[in-house]
């Protein structure tokens, strides 16, 4: 493969002043970026910002309207263990808004449009053997969520949303995780062809806390899936991890954002993708920040991407951001080719045909992921999935 890296790039219409009078300077870290409750903070995205200058803005126009509009567009169903408290949470009522503060307009519109956000709270000390299982299944229309997940202390449980069908979906994703808590959150996209879907995903993780999130997108036409995760606590950790699978006119996006606040904590960060298909995309953007009170902390991040057909395309910028030296590691990689001739030859130098060949190649790419989300039901779907992408690919 072969590694790129990109250079910043400049907001158009700024322009570099040597004595910075009246100059604009753009947002150039990501732990400067705007936020508020209030949708009528934000302008309309034109796709000239930092933040939306890799999206297809003109399709999630829809998401840009602060209109009441119908609920029940997007049918949601929950299965979950009786130790789980299920309620709902008004605007202002904690621990509604405890983590999540919007930093775009589809998510200051879903905050708004969110009257009653459904709250699933795991009791302290409780550990669940079964996921969380939340079937989201869109009917067509533009619709708006705020879900709030709370993890009590020293509890221990998995979940896992999955979205079918489709909509012009909003949603927030609001994640605490006490002192001591160990919680996986998996978020599998697979959307019709049809479907948008604007996914923001903030957490917090307490002292002695982990959290593993896994985002997996393999449906939709334009899925953008942000997560935010700060290491709040002494020795709390994070894994992230994510999958994606772009096909012909797919757009999948990931924004993620690790912040290391307190001392002592860890995170890795691991995004894998394979693109086929003429205008098949990927964008992953990868920030981390070590604050400057976050000793001792490890931290690493890469993103890698396989191209399988000409006229697909991935970007992939990671950045990061170190406040102190007092660090045990930090680092971060990104890789983006296409197939290793020399892999192939070997493989069909023993036999194997180069469809099986190009099979085994991408699915074990993919499967380091895969074999992380913890859950092997899941984890059986996912693989039958990429062999079926393969298949397709290959008829194509």
């Amino acid at each position: 493969m072969t590694t790129t890296t990109e250079a910043p790039q400049v907001v158009p219409g700024s322009t570099a002043h040597s004595d910075g009078a009246g100059a604009f300077v753009p947002v150039q870290t990501r732990s400067e970026r705007p936020a508020s409750y209030d949708p009528a903070d934000f302008d309309t995205p034109t796709g000239r910002e930092v933040n939306w200058k890799y999206t297809p803005v003109a399709r999630f126009a829809p998401l840009f309207v602060n209109e009441t509009g119908p609920h029940g567009i997007v049918e949601v169903t929950v299965e979950a263990p009786d130790a789980v408290e299920q309620t709902t949470l008004a605007i202002g009522e904690g621990p509604r808004g405890e983590v999540f503060t919007p930093e775009d307009l589809p998510s200051a519109i879903a905050w708004a449009q969110e009257t009653d956000a459904p709250l699933m709270r795991i009791p302290a000390g409780a550990e669940l053997d079964e996921p969380i299982h939340v079937a989201l299944h869109g009917t067509g229309g533009v619709a708006h969520a705020h879900v709030v997940i709370e993890a009590m202390p020293n509890s221990r449980a998995t979940v896992l949303f999955r979205h079918t069908g489709t909509a012009d979906h909003a949603q927030n994703v609001e994640i605490i995780v006490r002192d001591g808590a160990h919680l996986e959150v998996v978020s599998v996209q697979e959307w019709d062809d049809t479907a948008v879907h604007a996914s923001a995903h903030q957490a917090r993780v307490e002292k002695d806390a982990y959290l593993r999130h896994v985002v997996v997108s393999f449906g939709g036409g334009v899925v953008r899936v942000n997560p935010s995760v700060e290491l709040a606590g002494d020795g709390s950790s994070a894994d992230l991890y994510g999958l994606s699978y772009s096909d012909a006119g797919q757009h999948l996006e990931s924004q993620v954002y690790l912040h290391h606040k307190g001392p002592h904590t860890k995170g890795d960060v691991l995004y894998k993708g394979a693109l086929q298909g003429a205008g098949a995309r990927s964008v992953w953007i990868g920030d981390v920040l070590i604050g400057h009170e976050a000793t001792g902390t490890d931290s690493y991040e890469a993103n890698r991407n396989l191209v399988l057909t000409d006229g697909a395309r991935a970007d992939s910028v990671p950045n990061l951001e170190i406040e102190t030296g007092d660090i045990q590691g930090a680092g971060h990689a990104s890789a983006t080719g296409r197939f290793d001739d020399e892999q192939l030859f070997y493989l069909q130098a023993r036999g194997i045909t180069e469809e099986e060949a190009r099979r085994l190649v991408v699915g074990g790419f993919l499967a380091e992921i895969v074999q992380k989300i913890g859950i092997p039901s899941l984890e059986e779907e996912l693989s039958a999935a990429i062999e079926r992408e393969l298949a397709e690919g290959a008829a194509a």
